[in-house]
């Protein structure tokens, strides 16, 4: 693969889903999103995940140009969801920064997780918010697909719409989110050798439905894995996913950019 060359000043992309509000990144968020734009990655969605982390995510975006705050409650830390909470949910949905509710959903995989019952009790809470606010989910699904598709399904997901986050189902399980209008968002995962079902939902999504992310700190692509992820490493990406698709570079990250902003910005 060739050498990705930002002096040849390539299309904008959109990390539409990353955490600069992680510890990791408190030292310096604003050289983390500098060298993202050296780039080209002049856009990304921080996506809060509980109390604190929602607080950042809207802080970053008011500081940053080009930063866009997603706030809800990942299902890891639903402990915390009260009315009380809901509340104060409900209040930053009003900031000019925030587009979209997340991230949300359900985790089976990790025994001290909450259990299943109080995620759906949250996820349902934040479905009905974002049904309400017409704004769109960014949905966590982990050895929970067959739940979170139903809920999904009962919260009529198509009136609002969101995307379904760092996809790790395969062709016949991302055609049942697609068929709820959901977008898919692919992340560092895509690029890894043995990501064989992630690879083959990628040719199964449409064009117009392909989202693509960092989820920084977490899942650093090829050739950087298992060095801490950031914004910047869209790029690697991104040229992954060209190289997959039979497309040019720019081709794809023009089509991730404008699905984005067709999601998340053009209200």
């Amino acid at each position: 693969m060739a050498i990705y060359d930002p002096s040849k000043r390539p299309e904008a992309a959109y990390d539409s889903h990353t955490h600069l509000n992680e510890t990791e990144f408190s030292e310096d968020v604003t050289a983390y999103w500098a060298r993202a734009r050296e780039y080209r990655i002049m856009e990304m969605n921080v996506v809060g995940y509980n109390h604190l982390g929602n607080a950042q995510a809207i802080e970053i975006a008011h500081e940053l140009e080009g930063v866009h705050a997603i706030v809800g409650f990942q299902p890891e830390d639903v402990n915390e969801v009260n009315d009380a909470e809901m509340a104060i949910l409900r209040d930053q949905l009003n900031d000019d920064t925030v587009v979209g509710l997340g991230e949300m959903g359900l985790d089976y995989h990790w025994e001290d997780n909450p259990a299943p019952e109080v995620q759906k009790a949250a996820f349902a809470a934040q479905l009905d918010l974002a049904r309400e606010t017409h704004l769109p989910v960014t949905v966590h699904a982990r050895d929970a697909f067959d739940d979170v598709y139903d809920m999904l399904k009962a919260h009529h997901v198509e009136e609002f719409g969101g995307v379904m986050h760092s996809f790790t189902g395969d062709a016949k399980e991302v055609q049942r989110f697609l068929d709820l209008g959901m977008y898919i968002g692919f992340s560092g995962m895509v690029t890894f050798k043995k990501s064989d079902d992630i690879k083959a939902a990628l040719q199964a999504v449409p064009l117009d439905r392909i989202l693509v992310e960092t989820d920084a700190p977490f899942l650093a692509p090829t050739p950087m894995r298992g060095k801490m992820n950031e914004p910047m490493f869209t790029h690697y990406t991104l040229e992954n996913m060209a190289e997959q698709l039979g497309m040019t570079y720019n081709e794809i990250a023009k089509i991730t950019t404008d699905n984005a902003h067709r999601l998340w910005l053009d209200k």
